[in-house]
């Protein structure tokens, strides 16, 4: 098994989903876990396999709800934008928005219901306010492409780019607590924790934030 599991966290770190790995990190074992728009089961079946944890997810995509049954997830279709709002309050110990919150269509609502349904959420993101996509903006006049923003802007689903300074300011907006934060370099590295917000948002290529709710 431990065997199986180092194999799954380099097959990740090969495929640029750091953030899962360090997602994973962040789950207490034996919990109850939503992951809204999980994709293919790939973090469900890591917390499952590491973390022993009750998981469940909510994906958009058809073809993402087949691959998850087919791993045994208990998966079913649905929006964040539209479906949270059935999910009873306090229902899971964490709710988990990988790379996805800037592919939906009211943001806020979305984490607010993720603080309402969940004791805390994990919300990983591409830090728009990188010093290379600023440069790209500021030199070429076009939208960048990136590793974390790999599609030209007619066929992204990203509709709400943010940095991690508006993130931030976000979180404070609702009245959710940073319970922790970690900004990823390029190279997938953890940068400083102790290193100022500005430097997070100027060098980090991405990002990963659990919140809970203002007590």
């Amino acid at each position: 098994m431990a065997d199986q599991q180092g194999t799954r966290r380099a097959a990740l770190s090969r495929a640029e989903r750091i953030d899962l790995l360090v997602v994973a990190d962040m789950v207490a074992p034996k919990s109850r876990v939503l992951d809204v728009g999980c994709g293919d089961g790939t973090l469900l079946t890591l917390l499952a396999e590491e973390r022993g944890v009750d998981a469940r997810g909510i994906e958009l995509s058809q073809h993402g709800v087949n691959d998850c049954v087919a791993k045994g997830l208990s998966v079913v279709q649905g929006d964040a934008d539209t479906d949270l709002v059935d999910y009873p309050d306090d229902a899971f110990d964490y709710v988990i928005l990988s790379q996805t919150l800037q592919a939906t269509r009211q943001p806020r609502k979305v984490l607010e219901h993720m603080l309402r349904i969940g004791h805390h959420a994990i919300v990983s993101f591409p830090n728009f306010g990188h010093w290379r996509i600023r440069a790209q903006i500021a030199l070429k006049g076009k939208m960048p492409v990136t590793d974390c923003l790999s599609l030209p802007w007619y066929e992204t689903q990203n509709i709400h780019l943010c940095t991690i300074r508006d993130f931030l300011a976000l979180a404070n907006e609702i009245g959710a607590k940073t319970e922790r934060g970690i900004a990823l370099d390029r190279a997938g590295r953890p940068m400083l924790a102790d290193a100022p917000w500005r430097v997070w948002n100027l060098f980090g290529d991405q990002a990963v934030f659990s919140l809970s709710r203002n007590s």
